[in-house]
């Protein structure tokens, strides 16, 4: 193998190698990307929790994607989630009137995350949830898991994915009501393994 050296005059070492990434903090996360829906909206609801490795130490960097239906349980269509100020070019956010469904958020300094959002509705035989992704450092590959709101039993125990699993699983997939918010905490490995999915 032949190693080139780098570290002369104007020359540039290499960016650093990463499992995902490297990333580059442009619009990555972007301000307002956990404000999916207004606060005062009537089906505004606030999910967060942690995202945690497989010793329970918390994530730092961690991205976090979710999107999720409108309470209809339609696909929403307004495209994107940023708006730009015409004069200065910055970021204004969300127009707060369309429903894109869509955020994204990095976990903060001990490993927490939020997202505001609409209660999401139930399309066909599923019960309502949040899509997630989750992008950490340490994965090879983003993963997908859901979060299923509690407060229709019914519908979760009818739910096809929620059916093929145990109950010690099917937990991890089901935030905790907490009054004014949603807990779901996201553990990438060990005990409590949040349920991951594969897409094909």
């Amino acid at each position: 193998m032949t190693r080139i050296d780098t570290s002369g005059p104007g020359r540039v070492p290499p960016t650093p190698s990463h499992t995902v990434g490297p990333f580059y903090g442009y619009a990555l996360p972007f301000p307002g990307g956990e404000d999916v829906a207004p606060l005062g909206h009537p089906d505004t609801v606030t999910v967060h929790g942690y995202v945690r490795d497989g010793e329970g130490a918390p994530l730092p960097d961690a991205l976090i994607e979710v999107w999720g239906a409108d309470p209809g349980g339609r696909v929403p269509k307004a495209d994107g989630s940023l708006r730009r100020d015409p004069a200065s070019g910055g970021y204004l956010g969300r127009n707060g009137v369309e429903f894109t469904g869509w955020g994204r958020v990095q976990t903060d300094a001990d490993g927490h995350w939020y997202m505001r959002t609409l209660r999401p509705g139930a399309r066909g035989n599923s019960a309502p949830y949040l899509s997630v992704c989750v992008f950490a450092r340490g994965l090879l590959v983003h993963l997908f898991t859901r979060i299923y709101l509690p407060g229709d039993e019914a519908a979760l125990a009818a739910d096809p994915l929620l059916r093929r699993l145990d109950e010690e699983r099917r937990a991890t997939l089901i935030a905790r009501d907490e009054g004014a918010a949603y807990r779901f905490d996201i553990r990438l490995q060990g005990e409590g393994e949040t349920v991951f999915l594969e897409y094909q």
